[in-house]
């Protein structure tokens, strides 16, 4: 009797890992980056435990929130040693929370901050990999500043929650999460307004990467946001809410400008220069967005009209979807808030952590030789680190700012959009 042959076993399917997990363990900067982020913990405990707190806000900070938790609901009435509150609520959750939890003291306030300032570069460089924009070495330069580091855990600013905020919100922009980056980044603005100078550069990522109804949709849930968080103070007092926490008018003093240090006092505070900075600001963001972010739609107005005609055919079945390239999202976003940066009449110490962690970034996108990017890079923070600031820190500060705003015109334009075939490729191959 003839035996029959078996037949052949079918190959077992190979185990399927994370698309998330499989791309890490693929990219070799992981390794370099998960070994920066275990350095700079080890220095952030040494800084806490070896390095004197310097006492600026934290005092006026706890004065506004045990006003806030006493039942204080008029903004007027909630005041610390440096001044009124003029921050949005979400502020006031923030450090409520943070003073329950230290009980107002500072070194634990200051262990906290050191958690915020890892978690804030984790997602830092978490973005930094999934843009590939710079070799493996120069993601060290996330880690070296000295006055970032100070402005975490020895200052204790709510300028650094605002940048985790938002930070966050732009790592959900790279996985076109888009009302999840909106809802995230309304709560970054509720810390601190200067999160606002990202506002146009994601506005018009909105309108390339959703249709109409999701930017509305988008909009209005960070609308909700700030509603509900200012709800008690909008029922109770409203106009004394909104004056002071979105106060857009405010002028700061001159002696603690780290940018425009070398123009006398009495033009610093008039109105001509705010005026004037402003309409540079405006003119930049538009050439920007006419010549660099939009040159592959054929220019700014093209790129309207063709967002105008996709809106009257009320065409929404997703025929006409495109997803965002990373980087693109990425340069947009951080050029967008360098050049509000850069337009800024007045820069504190603290507010170096707007547009610290983009720097590395933008000096990428440039057309610069490597050198003359580090340089760039040391430049700024050595003008960061000069207390106090005086006329020539703060016009090198300047000329540094537009030596990078300049190249960062003259790079070429990367092409905004994800080729759906290739995308389509690799999410088959997760």
């Amino acid at each position: 009797m003839a035996l029959r042959s078996a037949p052949p076993r079918a190959a077992k399917p190979k185990p399927k890992t994370s698309g998330l997990s499989s791309e890490l363990f693929r990219n070799p900067k992981v390794p370099f980056a998960l070994a920066l982020i275990s350095v700079d913990a080890i220095l952030v405990a040494l800084i806490i435990a070896y390095v004197p707190y310097t006492k600026i806000d934290w005092d006026a900070y706890m004065s506004q929130v045990s006003g806030f938790v006493g039942g204080e609901r008029d903004y007027s009435n909630l005041k610390g040693d440096t001044g009124p509150l003029v921050y949005p609520a979400g502020f006031l959750y923030v450090y409520s929370a943070i003073q329950y939890v230290t009980g107002g003291e500072v070194y634990p306030a200051q262990i906290l901050f050191g958690l915020l300032y890892i978690i804030n570069l984790g997602i830092v460089l978490f973005i930094y990999m999934k843009t590939d924009a710079l070799p493996w070495w120069a993601l060290s330069l996330l880690c070296l500043s000295k006055r970032v580091h100070s402005i975490f855990v020895l200052r204790l600013f709510n300028d650094c929650f605002a940048t985790m905020l938002l930070h966050a919100a732009m790592a959900s922009l790279l996985y076109q999460r888009w009302h999840l980056g909106l809802i995230i980044f309304s709560g970054a603005v509720s810390i601190k307004m200067n999160v606002l100078l990202y506002a146009p550069s994601l506005f018009l990522l909105m309108l390339k990467g959703m249709d109409i109804i999701g930017v509305i949709s988008a909009l209005a849930g960070a609308a909700l946001v700030q509603i509900v968080l200012g709800l008690p103070f909008l029922i109770s007092h409203p106009i004394a809410y909104i004056s002071r926490a979105f106060n857009l008018g405010r002028v700061f003093i001159h002696f603690w400008s780290v940018n425009f240090k070398f123009i006398p006092e009495p033009l610093f505070v008039s109105k001509e220069l705010a005026v004037s900075l402003l309409i540079a600001h405006l003119v930049l963001l538009a050439a920007f967005t006419h010549y660099r972010w939009c040159k592959h739609e054929g220019g700014l107005l093209n790129f309207l009209h063709s967002r105008f005609l996709s809106l009257k055919k009320s065409d929404n079945s997703g025929s006409s979807f495109k997803i965002l390239n990373k980087e693109h999202i990425v340069t947009t976003m951080f050029v967008g808030n360098f050049i509000g940066i850069v337009c800024a009449r007045s820069l504190h110490y603290q507010f170096y952590s707007w547009y610290f962690y983009s720097l590395p970034y933008l000096l990428w996108r440039t057309p610069f030789p490597t050198l003359l990017r580090i340089f760039l890079f040391i430049g700024v923070e050595i003008c960061w680190n000069i207390y106090p600031s005086n006329a020539y820190s703060s016009a090198l500060l300047l000329c540094l700012h537009l030596v990078i705003l300049w190249g960062l015109w003259s790079a070429p334009s990367e092409y905004p959009y994800v080729d759906h075939r290739a995308h389509k490729e690799k999410r088959k191959e997760k």
